[in-house]
């Protein structure tokens, strides 16, 4: 078998390395011209599990760059006939191609099923690349016409991503990138399991996090200036990016329906509580927080499918509009969780959150990044597109998302609660800017 164990944890979208493998076993080896597929159960020390997809290229790869041969290099199994090396097959042009022409074909191996949408058009000669952006996935690119996103953890159930892109597609929507189609399964339990999508490449796409974070910057950098002077001014950008969103959320709740709920405020105090553990400043703010979000459970809302991790980093601007992208959710979370239906405001809730980070963020690290003024400024930046972005948002669906008051503070809250224990893990550098927001939030 293939030194899998050695290879998984040097792998940027394995999400096991703070936890000590104990197996690496296939769970189904399904054959496919010129490569293997591989669905790997990873059991670790601590009793807990993942499912991981490798697509198997046996020989000599041809990776479209030298330096990333070595990542691509699974390394060697005894077979019959022989020692053979193993590769990780996206990195082989040929091979990237050879999934895209089944997925073309329709084609069912096993229970593996590449499935092309109605009317599409796959550019399977193309030249092809992986992708270096993406985190816990991985993408091929087709040129500049496709892009193939491979879902390296499995877990059962439909990812939203695939599920919402192909209502979203088929619906007709004109802010996400065109579904053309899709690699799925089916678990030994009959569980469903997708594997991979295939959208149409965004061209000449601006992702939204650096336009935001080069216009707060411009402005930060000249305070002699007005902030319409500035050449990086966004207000009108996120205006129609609030469009974009609702417009989204409309057709979500027009194809998949609306029901009415409570905000779940219990799980909200149970993130609350989570938090305070990890993090001691937010200690003085834990019964102003949590009366905040126990307040916004006492009214009925509209509950839909949502996109559930929304921020700038998952929105492009294309010469053509905003596009949304990335409805996969939160990873680390269950996919029936993420399935779930929630309110329009966690969406809304969580770009105002970017707003703030795309500011603040300029001023982290900066000798003068306490500045009143400077601080003011950014401030200003922040309020205005906010209040754009809002104002988009309700000419679309006939309410400003502010209106909601309680409801989206709650949200807010909870992000910016997520925010405090993530970056006080991660980059304590960065804590100051979620603690700012939970700070005026509780005032």
């Amino acid at each position: 078998m293939l030194p899998f164990v050695d290879w998984l944890p040097r792998q940027r979208w394995y999400a096991g390395r703070h936890r000590r493998i104990q197996a690496v076993r296939p769970e189904a080896v399904t054959a496919l011209p010129g490569m293997d597929h591989m669905l790997l159960n990873v059991t670790y020390v601590d009793g807990g599990s993942d499912r991981y997809q490798v697509f198997v290229r046996w020989g000599d790869p041809q990776p479209p760059a030298a330096e990333r041969a070595t990542g691509a290099r699974i390394g060697e199994a005894e077979m019959e006939g022989g020692t053979r090396v193993g590769f990780d097959a996206l990195y082989d042009e040929s091979a990237a191609r050879e999934i895209l022409q089944l997925i073309a074909d329709d084609k069912s191996v096993g229970t593996l099923r590449f499935a092309s949408e109605p009317g599409a058009t796959l550019p399977v000669d193309a030249p092809a690349r992986v992708g270096d952006a993406e985190q816990s996935n991985t993408s091929v690119v087709f040129d500049s016409a496709a892009v193939m996103k491979l879902f390296r953890r499995v877990p059962p159930g439909l990812n939203p991503d695939l599920e919402l892109n192909r209502v979203l597609a088929r619906a007709g929507s004109r802010h996400v990138a065109t579904l053309l189609g899709a690699i799925e399964s089916t678990d030994p339990d009959g569980q469903p399991l997708t594997l991979g999508m295939v959208s149409e490449y965004a061209r000449n796409a601006v992702e939204g996090w650096a336009m935001a974070a080069t216009s707060a910057r411009d402005l930060l950098n000249d305070l002699d200036k007005h902030a319409d002077e500035v050449g990086g001014d966004l207000a009108g950008e996120s205006f129609r990016l609030g469009e974009a969103v609702a417009t989204v959320h409309r057709t979500l709740a027009g194809e998949l329906g609306v029901t009415t709920g409570r905000i779940s405020v219990d799980a909200m105090c149970d993130r609350l509580a989570e938090a305070v553990k990890t993090v001691p400043e937010l200690a003085p703010y834990t019964d102003r927080a949590e009366a905040a979000l126990r307040a916004a459970g006492d009214v009925e809302i509209d509950l839909q499918r949502v996109h559930g991790d929304l921020h700038l980093g998952q929105v492009l601007r294309t010469p053509a509009g905003w596009l949304l992208i990335d409805f996969e959710g939160e990873p680390g979370q269950p996919v029936e969780e993420r399935r779930r239906p929630d309110s329009p405001l966690r969406d809304v809730a969580a770009m105002l959150r970017s707003y703030e980070y795309a500011a603040y963020q300029v001023l982290v690290g900066r000798e003068d990044g306490d500045d009143e003024k400077l601080n003011e400024r950014a401030r200003e930046w922040i309020d205005r597109n906010q209040n754009a972005f809002c104002e988009g948002y309700a000419a679309v669906t006939g309410y400003d998302p502010r209106e909601r008051g309680m409801a989206l503070r709650a949200y807010e809250l909870d992000k910016a609660l997520y925010e405090v224990a993530y970056e006080a893990k991660f980059r304590p550098a960065w804590m100051r800017i979620p603690l700012k927001s939970v700070d005026r939030l509780l005032r």
